[in-house]
């Protein structure tokens, strides 16, 4: 007996399930089932889930909410849903853009506050600088006399800005890099002041002279500070970290270093060094993690013992050593009086 046949309450094999073959059957001559009457009929087939609907008009695009639904384009379910991302207040994005700084910089000034200008760090992500993050507020300007509405995640102020303070980018109004690069000077920290700069200087958006002549003229609150902090600031470090390693070094009683020299051994270049003494052959470099991507540790020896036979000795330093301050500058010092 088959074990696996059906059994009768007396135990005798119960008449086989199996549909007959003929009219009305599901199987056909091969006994193979056939498109009629599934072979379970109190199972139902799984759905198939019905991708949202994305209107072309809103693809790849930031809109009011309210007016999509008005419009009759989405339903309020439609824009619940999973296609669309909600950036503020009755502002959505399609789904598929990533949402950014910049995304959400570009949605403020376009949609939520039309005709604002953007400002801040909120311009410098416009620019290029990696100085705020999604979730940070977006700063904007609008002229005095505006309305201005209390929107969670934006920061809005009230300032008057000349037609030659602002240009557009990405589609929106935004202040120019140097003024950009003054009002980052005039809100951040000293130190933190000259590193942005630095690095608006060195992404090549900016001259220094041309920020330096817009924070001589400018007035009010931080333009003491802005004045500072250009005036200290050189663009040429090639990060952060190398800025303040520059401001530590002017800040000491060491003699001061020139920064990016090129070594050369006779007529032949041998490196390009973060700070150097050249009279003693003495280079300072700031050791940060990119050093330790693929390949870049062998290219780094190779620069050293470049270095080390044209007659140099190179002090490294890291994040860890910027945090001890004292014993950075009393090895370097050790070095010089060598």
């Amino acid at each position: 007996m088959n074990r696996y046949a059906y059994l009768s309450p007396s135990g005798e094999p119960a008449p086989s399930r199996r549909p007959v073959e003929g009219a009305g059957s599901p199987l056909d001559a091969s006994g193979l089932w056939t498109t009629g009457s599934p072979p379970f009929p109190g199972r139902q087939a799984a759905r198939v889930p019905v991708p949202p609907r994305r209107p072309p008009e809103l693809q790849g695009q930031v809109f009011r909410g309210s007016r999509a639904v008005a419009g009759g384009v989405l339903t309020r379910k439609e824009l619940r849903g999973p296609a669309w991302r909600r950036l503020f207040r009755d502002v959505h994005a399609d789904a598929a853009l990533e949402v950014t700084h910049e995304l959400r910089a570009i949605a403020a000034a376009s949609v939520l506050v039309p005709g604002a200008v953007v400002s801040g760090r909120s311009a410098a992500v416009l620019w290029g600088l990696d100085v705020a993050g999604p979730a940070d507020d977006i700063e904007l300007t609008v002229p005095p006399g505006c309305t201005r509405s209390v929107v969670p995640g934006v920061r809005v102020r009230r300032a008057v800005l000349l037609p030659e303070e602002c240009t557009r980018r990405r589609g929106v109004a935004v202040t120019t890099p140097e003024v950009t690069a003054v009002a980052l000077a005039r809100s951040a920290p000293l130190d933190e002041a000259v590193v942005l700069v630095d690095q608006f200087v060195a992404s090549g958006m900016v001259d220094l002279e041309p920020v330096r002549a817009v924070a001589a003229a400018s007035t009010g609150r931080g333009c003491r500070q802005a004045r500072t902090a250009v005036a200290l600031a050189d663009g040429l470090a090639a990060s952060p970290q190398e800025t303040r390693l520059r401001l530590l070094l002017h800040r000491s009683t060491l003699p001061r270093p020139i920064a990016q020299f090129s070594v050369r051994n006779g007529a032949v270049f041998v490196a390009r060094v973060d700070f150097a003494w050249p009279e003693r052959r003495i280079a300072v470099e700031y050791d940060g993690l990119w050093h330790a991507e693929d390949g870049q540790f062998a290219h780094d020896r190779r620069r050293l013992n470049r270095l080390l036979a044209a007659g140099w000795r190179v002090v490294f330093v890291t994040a860890a050593d910027l945090r001890r301050p004292d014993e950075l500058l009393a090895r370097v010092a050790q070095q010089l009086a060598r």
